[in-house]
Order: C-alpha cells, then sequence, then structure tokens
C-alpha cells in the first residue's frame, strides 16, 4: 500500500547544512516551487500547520477565487473539444498521433463519430493540479493536465476522506443522482434506487500501467458492480473507465446501438491512451499529463485557475516539411511577462502590455537584443521532446550542459513539443499534486458547459523530487475549509456585489486569519491598517455597513459580529493630565531638522555624486552602452567601499570598536546561461570582480537573535535611455536611484547612531545588522538576497572583516527582516501611504505589528512636534529639484502605514528582496512607499533628487528605524 501523510513528507525534509547545500536560482531564470508546510530556514515555522496526518487544507478562497471559476474554465475547452470529437469534426488539443492505435478511441469507435444521437458528452476526467509561483509572486491553483495516476483512481480515491475511513454512502452516491437527473432527466424519485435506475459499475481489471489500478473499489459501489455472468439488459447506466476496445462485446453493441450510456462519454479517457506519450513517460515520468494539457490555451488571469503554454514549435529548415495537425496544437511564439510589467499585479498579462517572442528566443537566446531590460531565457520552466517523442530537456532537473545542448538542437531546426512547467508545490523534498475530478457535461437547454459542484475531490500525491516514484506515492486527501466567517466571506460577496470585486471578501480574509496568526484579539487600529478602504473610513463604519454589502443581509451581519468578536474591546477611557507624545526609542534622533537636511544630503551625494554605474551587470559591452557611457567601469565596488568606511568610522566614534563590527559577504554572480554582453557578470565568471552585501552588526544583549533592516544598494537601467519608444537609443545606463534605492541605503546609515545609542545603552535585547544588499535590480535579480539567505538556511553566513579576519555569524538566529526598497516619493494620486507588507506567517505579521505600533506613534505624536518651532505654522514639505536646494523646513506629515498581507494585490513584496526570504521561511516586512509602477522617477532618467518628497520620506524613514528597535527590544512571539 501507498505511503500516507504528513509524517512521511515532514520526515522527508532535508538538512541543507553546509557550504552549497542550498543554492537559490534567480527567479528570472527559474521561476521555483512555492515551498509549503516546511520552509527551508531551519527556525523557519510551518504556517498554516498540516490539518491532520493525511490531511491538506484547502481554503475557502482558493476554492471560491481559483479552484472553482478555473474548473468552469476548463470545462469550456475540454467539452467543447469532446463534443467535436463525437461528432466527427476537428477538435482542439485532440491530434490524429494521440488517436492512433489508442485503446480509449479505436477504429470501432471512431467511426461512429457524429453517429451517436444519444451521446452526452458526460466527462468524468481526472485533473492534475498543483500550487506553482508566477512571475508576480503569486502562488496559484494551476492546471497541469490530466493525472498522472491514470483516470480511475482520483474518482474512487475521492471516496475517502482519509486513507480508511469512507465518507457516507449519501455523499458518494449523491452526485452520481445528481449528474443523471441533469443530464438524463431521470426523475430524482426513482433515483432513490440507482440500481433499481439502471445504474451499474464496470471496475477496470487490467489498467494500461499496472500502477493504476484499484485494488480495492469503496464499500458503497457493492450493490452496483457488474459481475460476470449477469444480464447487460437492465443496466441504462455504466459507469467505467475501461478502454472501450476492452469492453465486452455486449456493451460495445448496446452503447453503439444507444440502447446504453457510458459513463464518461469513451472518447474523453483518450488522453491517457496516446501511444507517443506512454512512449514519452519512459524518459519523463509526469508526460500523460500533457495530451489533456492541449486542449486548454495558456491562461494566467486572476481569479481562476494558471494553465501554463503548451503545443509543439518549428524551426524551419530546408529538409524538414512545414508541420501539419498531425502532431498538436503549433504554438511558435510566446508572451513573456515578468515582475517589472507595467501591470497591475491581479491583471492578465496576456491581455495587455506583452508582446509575442518567438519560441526558440524565449527558451534559450541570451542575445542582448532578444532579452531587452527585463527578459531572461525561460528553458528551465520548461519540457523538450523531440518529434519521435524522445526527451530533448527536463527545464526544472536540467544542468547548464544539458540547456546548451537543447538550444544547439533546436538551431539545427526542426518540430518539437514543449510545455512551459513550473513546478508544483513542495513539502521538504515532495512535490505534491491534487488529482481532482472534473464532472461536466453541456447543459441541456442553452449547450453549455455546465460543472457538477458536488463532484469527489479525489486525493493528492507526493513524490520525492529528486527520484518519483509513481508507483508508491505519499497520499492525502484535501479538506476544504468551511468555517463560518471564511465561507461566509466567499459567498456573501460574488463579483459585483460592490464596487470593487473581492475587495471584502479579501478584507474579511485579513482580518480572519490575522486573527489566527496573532494569537489574540487584534488591536484595532491595527486591524483597520489590514483593510483595503476609503482613507478617512473606519473600522467601526465598515463593519456596520458590511451587511448592506452582502446577498443576504443576514449572513452578513452574523459575520459582522463574528469579525467583531475578534477585535480588541473598544477603549473608552480618557488619558488623565496633560497630553504629551508618546515614548518611542529612536524618534528623539530621526524627528528633528537636522535629521532631515543629513536624508536630504546623503541621498543627493550617492544619487548625484561619482558613483554612477551602479547596476551589477556594468559595465555593458555593446556599442550603444558604450558610447553612452560616462565612464567604463564599474562603480559599485566604490559605494561599498564608501559605505564600510562610513560605518567603520561611526564604530569608532561612538566608542564601539570591537563591539560593533562592518565587513562584507563576498560571493561570485553564477547562472545558468551565460550573459557575455555583461562586463559585471563576465568579471565574475573570470575572476576579475566578485560581489558582496555589506554587513554592519550592532551588539544586543542576547547575541544569538538578530533583527535585520536591509536595503539594496545597487539601482536599475533607465527604461526611456534604452526603449526606442521613450525615445532611448538600445542604451543600458543605470539610473541615478534617488529614490530607488538610495533613500533606503541612506535610512539605513542614519539609523546607525540611534542603533548605537540604544546597544551602548543596553537598550536592544538582540542584535540589529544593517545590510546593505547587492544585485536587487535586472539582470541580477535579488543577487545579495538569494546569496545571503542561502547562507542562512545552510548555515555557513561569515563576515570577512579587514585584515583577513572573520567572523562567524552562522549560530545567530534571525528573528526578522525589514526590506526597504523606495520609501521617499509620496504617490501624487494618492498621497500619505506607505505600506508594510508581510511575508507569509505569523512572525512577519508580528514584524508588522511593531512597524504599525512604531506608523501610530508616530503620527500621535507629530500633532505635538508640528506645535514647536521650527515646524510651527509651517505647511507641507515641496520637492526641489536642485539637490544643493534643500526643501524648506514642513510640518511632520501624519502617514497611513498599511498593512498587506501577500495575497493583498497592492502589496508589492513579489517585486523586491523580500520574496526571497519570505519564500525561505526568513520572517520579513517590506517597507515601501505607496508604490506606482507606472510614474515618472521609476526606473528612468528622473529617479533623481526631483522626485524626492524630504517630508515624506524623512518620516517613512524614520518609522522603519523605529519598527526595527521596537522588534529587537520588544519580546518575540512564542
Amino acid at each position: 500500500m501507498p505511503a500516507s501523510g504528513w509524517k512521511q513528507l515532514l520526515a522527508g525534509v532535508s538538512s541543507y547544512q553546509g557550504e552549497g547545500g542550498y543554492p537559490i536560482p534567480a527567479y528570472s531564470e527559474y521561476t521555483p516551487p512555492p515551498l509549503l508546510g516546511a520552509k527551508p530556514y531551519p527556525w523557519a515555522k510551518p504556517w498554516p500547520a498540516p490539518a491532520g496526518d493525511s490531511r491538506w487544507h484547502v481554503s475557502a478562497y482558493e476554492e471560491a477565487l481559483e479552484l472553482r471559476p478555473g474548473l468552469e474554465h476548463l470545462a469550456q475547452s475540454i467539452v467543447n473539444c469532446l463534443m467535436h470529437l463525437g461528432r466527427g469534426q476537428a477538435a482542439h488539443g485532440v491530434a490524429r498521433n494521440k488517436c492512433i492505435n489508442n485503446p480509449y478511441w479505436p477504429p470501432e469507435l471512431a467511426e461512429h463519430a457524429g453517429k451517436l444521437e444519444h451521446e452526452r458528452y458526460v466527462v468524468l476526467l481526472s485533473l492534475a493540479l498543483s500550487r506553482t509561483q508566477d512571475d508576480k509572486g503569486r502562488v496559484r491553483w494551476t492546471f497541469l493536465g490530466g493525472s498522472e495516476q491514470g483516470p480511475a483512481r482520483a474518482f474512487w480515491k475521492g471516496s475517502y476522506e482519509s486513507p480508511r475511513h469512507e465518507l457516507p454512502e449519501e455523499t458518494n452516491t449523491g452526485w452520481i443522482r445528481k449528474l443523471l437527473h441533469a443530464v438524463y432527466e431521470e426523475p430524482l424519485a426513482k433515483l432513490t434506487d440507482l440500481r433499481r435506475a439502471g445504474f451499474r459499475i464496470l471496475p477496470q481489471e487490467e489498467p494500461l500501467l499496472p500502477y493504476w489500478k484499484v485494488d480495492k473499489l469503496p464499500k458503497w459501489t457493492t450493490p452496483y458492480v457488474w459481475k460476470k455472468g449477469q444480464p447487460w439488459k437492465d443496466v441504462k447506466y455504466l459507469l467505467t473507465f475501461q478502454p472501450f476496445a476492452h469492453l465486452p462485446d455486449a456493451v460495445k453493441a448496446a452503447y453503439l446501438a444507444g440502447e446504453m450510456h457510458l459513463l464518461p462519454f469513451p472518447g474523453s479517457l483518450l488522453f491517457w491512451g496516446a501511444p507517443p506519450y506512454l512512449k514519452l513517460r519512459e524518459e519523463l515520468p509526469f508526460a500523460l499529463q500533457i495530451p489533456l494539457l492541449h486542449t486548454v490555451v495558456r491562461y494566467e488571469a486572476w481569479p481562476g485557475m494558471r494553465v501554463p503554454q503548451s503545443g509543439w514549435l518549428h524551426e524551419p529548415r530546408p529538409d524538414h516539411p512545414e508541420p501539419g495537425d498531425f502532431h498538436g496544437p503549433i504554438r511558435n511564439t510566446y508572451k513573456r511577462g515578468h515582475r517589472w510589467e507595467k501591470l497591475h499585479r491581479h491583471q492578465d498579462e496576456l491581455a495587455v502590455g506583452a508582446k509575442e517572442d518567438k519560441m526558440a528566443h524565449v527558451l534559450f537566446s541570451t542575445d542582448a537584443n532578444d532579452l531587452g531590460l527585463y527578459g531572461k531565457p525561460m528553458a528551465r520552466n520548461a519540457q523538450l521532446w523531440t518529434r519521435d517523442h524522445r526527451l530533448l530537456l527536463d527545464g526544472p532537473q536540467a544542468t547548464a550542459e544539458q540547456i546548451n545542448r537543447a538550444g544547439e538542437a533546436l538551431k539545427l531546426g526542426g518540430l518539437f513539443g514543449y510545455r512551459f512547467l513550473f513546478p508544483a508545490m513542495r513539502v521538504g523534498m515532495h512535490e505534491v499534486y491534487w488529482h481532482r475530478p472534473l464532472v461536466a457535461f453541456p447543459s441541456r437547454e442553452s449547450g453549455k458547459p455546465v460543472v457538477l459542484a458536488d463532484a469527489p475531490l479525489g486525493y493528492l500525491t507526493a513524490y520525492r523530487v529528486d527520484r518519483p516514484d509513481l508507483t508508491r506515492p505519499v497520499e492525502l486527501w484535501p479538506e476544504i475549509e468551511t468555517s463560518d466567517a471564511h465561507h461566509e466571506a466567499t459567498v456573501c460577496f460574488p463579483p459585483g456585489s460592490n464596487q470593487h470585486p473581492y475587495v471584502t471578501t479579501l478584507n474579511v480574509r485579513k482580518l480572519v486569519e490575522s486573527r489566527a496568526q496573532f494569537g489574540r484579539l487584534l488591536p484595532r487600529s491595527f486591524a483597520r491598517q489590514l483593510l483595503t478602504l476609503h482613507r478617512h473610513q473606519s473600522l467601526e463604519i465598515w463593519l456596520d455597513k458590511l451587511p448592506n454589502h452582502a446577498i443576504d443581509i443576514a449572513a452578513g451581519a452574523r459575520l459582522a459580529e463574528n469579525l467583531e468578536k475578534d477585535l480588541e474591546p473598544v477603549d473608552s477611557s480618557v488619558p488623565s493630565g496633560k497630553p504629551k507624545p508618546p515614548p518611542s526609542l529612536t524618534f528623539e534622533h530621526t524627528a528633528k531638522r537636522p535629521w532631515e537636511v543629513a536624508y536630504w544630503k546623503n541621498i543627493a551625494h550617492l544619487a548625484t555624486g561619482g558613483f554612477i554605474n551602479k547596476d551589477n551587470a556594468d559595465c555593458v559591452r555593446d556599442e550603444p552602452t558604450r558610447k553612452a557611457q560616462l565612464h567604463h567601469h564599474r562603480d559599485l565596488e566604490a559605494l561599498g567601499d564608501y559605505l564600510l568606511d562610513y560605518y567603520r568610522a561611526l564604530i569608532d566614534k561612538h566608542r564601539m570598536t570591537g563591539k560593533a563590527v562592518s565587513g562584507e559577504m563576498p560571493f561570485h554572480w553564477r547562472t545558468d546561461f551565460n550573459f557575455p554582453w555583461s562586463g559585471g557578470w563576465l568579471n565574475n565568471q573570470n575572476g576579475e570582480a566578485y560581489e558582496r552585501n555589506l554587513i554592519t552588526v550592532i551588539p544586543g544583549r542576547d547575541r544569538k537573535r538578530a533583527v535585520i533592516m536591509a536595503d539594496h544598494y545597487d539601482t536599475a537601467y533607465m527604461l526611456d535611455r534604452f526603449d526606442p519608444a521613450y525615445g532611448g537609443t538600445g542604451a543600458r545606463l543605470a539610473a541615478a536611484g534617488a529614490d530607488d534605492n538610495h533613500s533606503a541605503t541612506v535610512t539605513l546609515m542614519l539609523g546607525a547612531p540611534a542603533f548605537l545609542e540604544l546597544s551602548k545603552a543596553g537598550k536592544l535585547d538582540c542584535d540589529v545588522w544593517l545590510i546593505h544588499l547587492t544585485g536587487e535590480e535586472f539582470p541580477s535579480d535579488c543577487l545579495g538576497a538569494r546569496h545571503l539567505c542561502q547562507r542562512l538556511v545552510e548555515g555557513t553566513l561569515q563576515l570577512h572583516l579587514p585584515g583577513g579576519k572573520k567572523k562567524d555569524l552562522s549560530k545567530t538566529r534571525v528573528q526578522g527582516v525589514y526590506v526597504l526598497d523606495m520609501v521617499a516619493h509620496n504617490n501624487d494620486r494618492d498621497r500619505d501611504v506607505f505600506q508594510m507588507a508581510p511575508g507569509v506567517g505569523p512572525d512577519s505579521l508580528w514584524l508588522a505589528y511593531q512597524a504599525h505600533v512604531a506608523a501610530k506613534t508616530w503620527n500621535d505624536s507629530a500633532p505635538f512636534w508640528n506645535r514647536k518651532p521650527p515646524r510651527k505654522d509651517k505647511g507641507r514639505g515641496k520637492r526641489s529639484a536642485d539637490p544643493n536646494q534643500i526643501p524648506d523646513v514642513a510640518q511632520h506629515p501624519q502617514l497611513s502605514g498599511e498593512v498587506r498581507p501577500p495575497y493583498d494585490p497592492r502589496s508589492t513584496l513579489y517585486n523586491t528582496d523580500g520574496q526571497i526570504f519570505s519564500d525561505m521561511g526568513v520572517p520579513v516586512v517590506l517597507f515601501m512607499e505607496n508604490y506606482d509602477i507606472n510614474r515618472t522617477g521609476y526606473h528612468d532618467t528622473h529617479d533623481t533628487m526631483e522626485n524626492i518628497d524630504l517630508d515624506y520620506g524623512a518620516a517613512v524613514a524614520a518609522i522603519a528605524i523605529e519598527s526595527v528597535a521596537r522588534a529587537a527590544t520588544e519580546k518575540p512571539p512564542k
């Protein structure tokens, strides 16, 4: 019997300790699997916890917003395809080579196509689903094709709720009754006795592959199983997954004569009998997922289920004819999206903003012109095979040499099959797949496909990534969340029930999930900042109006009442005495005019001084760039030396030498593909250069724990200097980076004195690490964050100090990271807002709460500060385009620090180094302005002081510094 349960999965979690134990590839070269249940970081806490040893938790939101809409979308394509097949018409995705010698679609059945007037095209398809990660950082349920476990197992396994516990008989037979009533108009009264209504089951005794065999059918099937010697005359509906060619002659004759209905439509099972893919599975174990995947075109929109592109590509060559429709759909181009695309995160990138690129270029080309500013080759997320169905490339498992060989094969031309494969969700060393049945049929009234809502849920299998054994998977059973608040949130507020579809549903989700993660009642001010509301709408007003937005007012009222119970009681006490600013740890340093002046001057120095080429790829060796560059060397080294000198001088000034230290974490930039046009990359390969993160360690009382404050100190290429559509010449020139990201770099620099003072006073409960990460921008792509996380996971983090000395940091637990990325531009369309975007899990939410308290303390203090000189009677700050002209003194602004969880469409954690920390299990919060990717001043020539708002940026920076101090002094969660 197959193994079952979380114990097997978690027991298989490998130790990644030691040098090179857990390399993290660039997400632009390889979109990795979502890591669930067990994160790589040794101190990571699993969230959510397993639902039970054999249960797999599926949230009500996943079911309502992804899975249900996704199944309906799949049914539209698949049912229509099979109706065309059964009527003798061209069926999209069902190429001729799938049908030749296919026992599920033998000639005797194919010859009757178009003649089966009684056929209702019921499909009972076992789908292979998993959660995958896309280039926007979204973890999405994804359709991978047909179940590799065969057409039948998901249905029979779906009769159970755990390995030994069968669902109630009424549940297991209820969906069959509903199906027969809806499709064949059988009266429900007659269907109370399914056997009497003519329903039978014919087990599959000898499946095409041995491990598809179900040794024992569930108990509920006993009255309906047909046994040899029994007559067929009373059988009206026969449920069987037996290939049509292997059915008893009497059954075939009765079906072809219109005297018996086969469930499912026998032609729908042909996807598991296609000989070319049965051959391919000998080299590619999951190849039998592919034939069904071909029937559905790529789909990326949310809500719904993701569908990766698959098909055949043709590279012309003189001796190779143009392909016909014998092999499958020819899809020679691909719309390549990326995280930096100017799109709303939950918009469909296939609709706008992306162009069709030649498939061979998308997969393998590293030519600078093919890649543009943000593209990378995608072969690591693809599988390819030859015309005769021999494996050419298994991208997720491929080496650089194998990728190169596959690319050379495409250059020779020919016909190649492919599918984009974004790896399935992973627990430790196991990949997990959900084999979920799709029960659908065309409506008798409209002819449009209908999905049966009460179909079996199937089961899940998990396979070792390094050696997948499809014959002995670990097995689990899905458990869809039905708690009152979550369920009502998904049914009370469907699309169209208010002005912004799903916003109310997501708001409810934020409160319910945050309450569970927080471990106690939510502070009301914190709950308010979790919600997406009009700026001045209160939490109380939102709760009062919630029932009015629901399609069922009574249910909405119950939901509002339950949400109220998750909140701290209203504090009606009135403080006594003369009002004064609330206490803080660092605002005495940062809420001062000299600090603001230093903030402006330091940003101006980094952005307009001698540090020009600040992208890791510099200097680019193509002609347009060489012509346009002011000088032809990289300035990251000089900038790094400047920062290290600054911290070492500061440590000396505070008489902390020997206690606080500042050094570098060196490493080399390695990739799966070659980028010889990049001087920075090339020099890393030949040993002439290396990359480095810069780390300053400020000691606390407990040296075994640390809170990190991080930025990235590289800058991006300027789109308007590159793209001809903006007047560019093709030159890759690094932006000045005033906002992105010197506004954050300077925050760390000016936070250091406050942290050193707290350290000297013995007020830091744990260490504070200030880390300047390198290589966040393209083409290096979160390079520094990936290498830092790799060292944290492996336990190999060492700080290199002057004189060849090293300090071992590997035994220190990082209890949280605050990543700062663009914090000084006040959005013109939605002012005085910034985001605090936590990663996954309770520890990240705790960090966000510390940041919320810091922001609230700032806002409560600002009116007191503004009543005193030099801010008394001053107005709001104004921008200055002149770096030497410091904006006049202004009132401290009061800011709305919005807490945006990872599933909030407005969270931009995915577009930063913060995503890497979250994926690895390191608690993290992103500090970022109210991000507007379309504005002037983002990745262009205007990322200068002209787009810096001093009053706003200084306030966000001060709040970030206070947040780090709080996280390093407050008692961390258990």
